[in-house]
């Protein structure tokens, strides 16, 4: 038999035949880091991609005390909670990178913390003891030219922070098999829910398809198509993005958005416009070239997953090539 509560040890929130969505709200606010911008909730840990386990949390606390049309109630308590961690601007922090267990700055420092609500932060901690990732090392010297693999590694750490100063875009090109999309599977593991799979034909055709990209750090397109694009002004918006621009959703009036996405691309040849023979267009692009696959060669079916497991030491590897670039202004 469930105990029942004296009026007296009641929540707040709760006046013993019904739930105050609203008192609700300010207490759950008070002890859990939470704010509401940009059409969604962030928390110490990011972006909430699933608001999912916020509803389940909030019925745990609410179910001894509703008893009829609880989904209901537990909507009704999101759409309060919008409102009142609702702030109007959230901007990007440039020179910063949050990382699972703190906080890495650019001028070198970093801060032991994870309490603070941050747009994104990456599923990786930074641990100056981990050991060199010598997997992912002799997979990059094997797949790319040497004085191409700096360029590589600039480019992973340029898309940690949430800026495109940087104007471009990557397409790593080779005939086929040299293992290039592994590169997108570590990737992967390293950014977390802040990179996306997409298409680069998509993002050049549909409208829409730059609000997909938004709160995203990184967009990958793991088999770019080999058609030239019909139109390019999509794609190099993306590219040269600084500051919000507008974004379109089906069946919604457009809005204002930050848009941090970089695009890389892994193609079997150049990335073309139909059109557009501006000088713009490709300059946009920074284009590495793969090594032949040797004849021969046999492929480790497990590497992916080896390398994946070095990426604590890839990230200060991409954190320390980061830092140069800044540097060096």
């Amino acid at each position: 038999m469930t105990k029942r509560l004296r009026p007296d040890q009641f929540p707040p929130w709760y006046d013993g035949q019904s739930i105050n969505e609203a008192a609700f709200c300010r207490e759950f606010l008070a002890s859990h880091k939470l704010l509401y911008t940009e059409n969604s909730f962030f928390t110490p840990e990011g972006r909430m991609t699933d608001v999912a386990p916020l509803k389940t949390e909030i019925y745990q606390i609410i179910e001894p005390y509703a008893s009829t049309s609880v989904p209901k109630k537990i909507s009704n308590i999101i759409e309060l909670l919008k409102i009142t961690a609702h702030i109007d601007d959230f901007p990007p922090q440039t020179d910063r990178i949050h990382v699972a267990n703190g906080t890495l700055f650019l001028d070198g420092s970093y801060f032991a913390s994870n309490d603070e609500i941050v747009r994104s932060r990456f599923p990786v901690a930074y641990n100056t003891s981990a050991p060199s990732p010598e997997v992912w090392l002799r997979f990059l010297s094997s797949l790319l030219y040497e004085d191409d693999i700096p360029a590589l590694q600039e480019y992973i750490g340029y898309c940690l922070i949430p800026s495109n100063k940087g104007q471009r875009m990557m397409v790593i090109k080779g005939s086929g098999g040299e293992g290039k999309s592994q590169i997108g599977a570590v990737l992967g593991t390293l950014f977390g829910s802040n990179m996306k799979d997409g298409s680069i034909g998509k993002i050049s055709e549909n409208r829409f398809a730059r609000a997909d990209l938004e709160h995203i750090l990184l967009c990958v397109d793991d088999d770019m198509r080999m058609e030239a694009l019909r139109q390019t002004n999509y794609v190099k918006s993306i590219v040269t993005a600084q500051g919000k621009m507008d974004l379109e959703r089906k069946g919604k009036q457009s809005y204002q958005g930050w848009m941090c996405a970089r695009l890389l691309a892994f193609s079997n040849g150049d990335l073309q416009a139909l059109f557009d023979r501006s000088d713009g267009f490709y300059r946009r692009q920074l284009v590495l070239t793969t090594k032949e696959k040797p004849a021969g060669r046999v492929d480790d079916p497990d590497l992916a997953e080896k390398m994946k497991a070095e990426v604590e030491g890839i990230l200060p590897v991409s954190y320390t090539h980061l830092r140069a670039h800044e540097t060096r202004g």
